[in-house]
């Protein structure tokens, strides 16, 4: 009987250590002093920068992680996203503080203060500027890495390369079949090659850099395949381009290359000006839409803070160091 509630308790004790076990693992920054989980800055940041969000934390307080594929059955496109080895409660405060609202909705949520931190691929917008001015706040842009902004198509269209203006008479409508560049992809009716450019939604850290970048002042074609063609989040856009060799778009490279990880079949980034995006291209900014990611805080944060001291601390040696474990290139 004993021996049997002997054996009942140590099942007991061994279930509840398996399942919680996890909480008491150690928080304590081995980086800054006083950090742990517990007042770790809350940090939102766009879709492309949330690896780099969770390599930044759990490197701070000491927590392993690794890369991870998700299946998706839907597109059949999968996708990969940095994993705190971590479960259970401590999981739940670690994804209440490690966030991911997309680039508009992070800066909105800075300027609300609901947040500490920002990670964005772009800086604010217009209008985000305009936001911030009329809630009377100012924010600090600090570039801690790079990235590029690529242009994508199917690997079934034949392309390898456009230049600027190239890319500016397709979104102008002055270009509308691949022909005019001297593609064909329908072998049997060349002259049934329109191009179909495909956009982002307003706002969005990759629309934001087309504007700034590419289009400037220059006018959107105005047609209803706009309508049609205008993606709300980034894997959506990946998904729709690769499985139609006539359509064009743009994305990030970071995203590209870590998050969606697409081989040659089903995807392919082309050379823009005579240069094609790479790690090399964009470390020596050879190629031209090189861009940078930006560590935002507001101007009013308190310098004792544990978010000040984490924003300092992602300026150096070892915080840019830490930053390359992510597969970005810190600035």
């Amino acid at each position: 009987m004993n021996l049997k509630f002997s054996s009942i308790t140590a099942l007991l004790f061994f279930i509840l250590f398996v399942f919680t076990g996890c909480e008491k693992i150690n928080t304590d920054s081995p980086y800054i002093d006083g950090l742990s989980i517990t007042n770790y800055p809350i940090i939102d940041g766009s879709t492309s920068t949330l690896p780099l969000n969770r390599v930044i934390a759990c490197e701070l307080m000491g927590l392993n992680y690794h890369w991870q594929e998700n299946k998706n059955s839907s597109s059949g496109i999968n996708t990969w996203s940095i994993e705190p080895k971590i479960k259970g409660s401590l999981k739940q405060k670690f994804n209440n503080i490690i966030l991911s609202s997309q680039t508009h909705n992070s800066f909105i949520n800075l300027i609300d203060n609901k947040v500490d931190i920002a990670l964005a691929a772009r800086k604010m917008s217009p209008d985000e500027k305009e936001y911030a001015m009329s809630k009377g706040v100012s924010l600090i842009e600090t570039p801690i890495a790079l990235d590029a902004f690529i242009f994508i198509v199917s690997p079934r269209n034949p392309v390898e390369g456009l230049t600027t203006e190239n890319i500016q008479d397709i979104y102008t409508g002055e270009k509308t079949n691949w022909t005019d560049f001297g593609i064909v992809i329908n072998q049997t009716n060349p002259e049934y090659s329109a191009i179909q450019p495909f956009i982002r939604n307003p706002n969005s850290g990759s629309q934001e850099l087309m504007d700034l970048l590419i289009m400037k002042d220059l006018e959107y074609i105005d047609l209803p395949i706009y309508k049609e063609n205008l993606i709300f989040t980034m894997a959506g856009l990946i998904d729709a381009i690769a499985s139609n060799p006539y359509a064009i778009g743009y994305t990030v490279y970071y995203y590209n290359k870590f998050i969606i990880r697409p081989d040659i079949t089903f995807l392919k980034t082309i050379a823009i000006d005579g240069v094609k995006p790479s790690e090399q291209t964009i470390a020596n900014r050879s190629y031209p839409y090189t861009t940078e990611v930006y560590a935002v805080i507001r101007s009013d944060t308190d310098p004792s803070s544990m978010t000040f001291k984490v924003y300092e601390w992602l300026q150096t040696e070892t915080g840019k160091r830490i930053i390359s474990y992510s597969g970005y290139i810190p600035n």
